[in-house]
């Protein structure tokens, strides 16, 4: 094995036996770890192409692997025969239109990397999920990413124009590109968003882009709870204002997160909404009305403050007792209140401390439970909990997966969210694009 990719790739570019930080994503923390026989770098899409045929001719496992910052253990080998295929070495932007409002990079370019390029040109790829600096296009691709901002701008299937990939049975395929519009056929490039590696692997893509918004104004409103923070959102929802994000905190997570809020809060802050308008300023004075009716206290905190503080809240959460547990469900955006509060109740009938923050508007919550990860016993009461998470958020109409999609840790729970004909088709799908079943075995599972 080792050989025959050596000669497709270049010896420097296979690793036999990969380090185990190969092998894992931001999942290490539910105790998921991979195992491999080989991790190689192909240095452009036919060499991709070369290694999937290579693999799909001989049944042995393809995990395509892009920065790992997912997590759902979507990029994690379970077959020790598997073939790691890392897409870092392509990462180059094949082309910049910025009159056209469009960019065409290969996968292995990371998210800030294209937000920056769309900055220094006066545009914007608004596409936000974390990790910026390590998670790349093709994986935000794989995974359908969200973020803060898809409030407004929509998930990354919104800003993809087509797509370069290789399906399971190696062949090299391009579905879209330049053009703005096309009906030609199926929405192939759709299928390949949040398809998690089990259809093909992305190696590069058109994404579009826009102009810049003209203004970029945050405003956070502190409600005593999460019931009050609910006719928050719904007021906002009813301004007639389309905010650009709509997040939340519940009374947990600003026990670990607040101390540190720019600006500080008041200390009977039970919960915090995050609303960013960046279309007028009319339509921020609309925007602080409705909070202030809706019996918020109003702060304007330092825009660039407030994200980076937004972006330690996971880290400040974990921290309380060494370690957590976050799942990404959905639910309808009325339900908020009740899945914030749901979560706090999971959590203490399995002797855990619970709390939630997240997408307010698409309601969209990071429930989460507080562990020390050295302890067997809190890991295991914290699985069964994330089952009564689930369960729950299906109860409420929601879905158990937001925005990390189901990877490893969720297996066997689509069946249980869609019907069986839904499922079949799903699977129909699945070996139509990976006859040879080799493309992320195990993974997205219903």
């Amino acid at each position: 094995m080792i050989a025959d990719l050596a000669r497709l790739v270049g010896a420097e570019h296979v690793v036999a036996e990969p380090r185990a930080d190969a092998l894992a994503d931001a999942s290490a923390y539910a105790g998921v770890s991979g195992q491999a026989a080989a991790l190689v770098r192909p240095g452009h899409a036919e060499e991709v192409a070369s290694v999937v045929t290579w693999c799909a001719d001989r049944g042995v496992p393809v995990v395509p692997r892009g920065g790992g910052t997912g997590f759902s253990g979507g990029c994690v080998p379970q077959d020790p025969t598997s073939v790691v295929v890392a897409v870092d070495r392509l990462d180059a932007v094949r082309a910049l239109d910025p009159l056209q409002w469009r960019a065409h990079v290969e996968a292995g370019v990371t998210t800030a990397r294209l937000a920056r390029l769309a900055r220094e040109n006066g545009l914007r790829f608004p596409v936000d999920p974390g990790a910026a600096e390590q998670s790349h296009v093709g994986g935000n691709i794989a995974t359908n990413a969200g973020g803060p901002h898809c409030f407004k701008y929509g998930v990354t299937r919104a800003w993809v124009l087509g797509v370069e990939a290789v399906l399971g049975n190696g062949d090299l395929v391009t579905v879209g590109g330049s053009v703005r519009k096309d009906a030609a056929g199926y929405d192939l490039a759709g299928l390949l968003c949040g398809s998690e590696g089990t259809l093909g692997i992305i190696t590069a893509a058109w994404m579009r882009l826009i102009p810049a918004p003209p203004i970029e104004v945050p405003l956070a409103a502190v409600f005593a709870d999460a019931r009050a923070g609910q006719d928050g959102i719904d007021a906002v929802l009813g301004s007639g204002v389309v905010p650009a994000v709509v997040e939340f905190l519940d009374a947990g997570s600003l026990r670990a997160a607040g101390p540190t809020f720019p600006g500080g809060l008041p200390r009977d802050a039970g919960f915090l909404l995050i609303v960013e308008v960046d279309t007028t300023e009319d339509d921020v004075a609309e925007v602080v009305q409705a909070l202030d009716e809706a019996g918020g206290t109003v702060l304007r905190p330092d825009d660039r403050e407030l994200w980076r503080w937004r972006d330690g809240v996971s880290i400040a959460v974990a921290a309380q007792h060494g370690g957590k547990l976050s799942e990404d469900i959905g639910v309808p955006v009325e339900c908020v209140a009740e899945a914030v509060q749901a979560t706090v109740e999971i959590a203490a009938r399995h002797g855990l401390e619970g709390c939630s923050w997240g997408h307010a508007g698409d309601g969209n919550l990071h429930s989460t439970f507080l562990l020390d990860p050295t302890d067997a016993a809190q890991l295991e009461r914290a699985d069964a909990a994330a089952k009564d998470l689930f369960a729950m958020a299906l109860s409420l109409g929601g879905t158990v997966s937001g925005e990390h999609g189901i990877g490893l840790l969720k297996a066997g729970w689509l069946s249980k969210q869609w019907a069986p004909g839904a499922v079949a088709a799903q699977e129909a799908i699945r070996h139509a694009l990976d006859p040879a079943g080799v493309m992320n075995p195990g993974v997205k599972r219903p």
